[in-house]
């Protein structure tokens, strides 16, 4: 039975870094993310049903009072971001494991909707000290954006007890291989 894995973190942990890696050096997972659906318009070359499903924020709205959303959020007015069950269930049905690249809160509501089926994954980074330095590192975002994702970093942070793992991203490559072995874990253990 295909399986879903849920990884959080604070910007700037790695997340992304791991999850690719996970996604494309083991193939003997058979990873595909979830599909989240939008308010937002396509950008550039993205397609219906491939990158996200764009929806229009009176569509959206439907579909929450529908009860069809794993978990959403407006970010911005009008600006809606979610996961849509049927989505999941056809990635599921497919034999698919479904990886979940979303914010704390979602995290934990895909978890209490799958339960034991979902592993929820928290990748932190080893100290806050660190984080500053890997956001300043990336020469992205000014100080007050890197200051603003540092206080977000923490409230998220305190999240973390609430996941089945966490994984401390202090050395990239041992993170990589850590992940690796918690996702052969669950993925193969069987129920007794």
């Amino acid at each position: 039975m295909a399986k879903l894995l849920i990884v959080s973190a604070p910007s700037g942990s790695g997340k992304s870094t791991i999850v690719q890696y996970l996604m494309k050096e083991h193939p003997e997972f058979k990873l595909a993310f979830s599909i989240s659906a939008t308010s937002r318009p396509p950008r550039g070359e993205e397609k219906n049903g491939v990158e996200y499903f764009f929806l229009s924020p009176e569509e959206f709205r439907q579909r929450i009072l529908n009860n069809e959303f794993l978990e959403f959020e407006e970010v911005y007015p009008d600006r809606f971001y979610g996961t849509l069950k049927e989505q999941v269930e056809k990635q599921l049905e497919a034999g698919q494991n479904v990886v979940f690249d979303v914010d704390v809160k979602g995290g934990c509501n895909i978890k209490k909707f799958y339960g034991e089926r979902a592993l929820s994954l928290f990748i932190q980074p080893p100290s806050m000290e660190e984080l500053r330095k890997r956001l300043v590192g990336r020469n992205t975002d000014s100080e007050d954006q890197i200051n603003i994702r540092l206080e977000k970093a923490e409230y998220e942070m305190s999240f973390a007890p609430q996941f089945d793992r966490i994984l401390v991203n202090d050395n990239l490559d041992t993170a990589k291989q850590e992940a690796v072995k918690i996702l052969d874990e669950f993925l193969n253990q069987t129920k007794v």
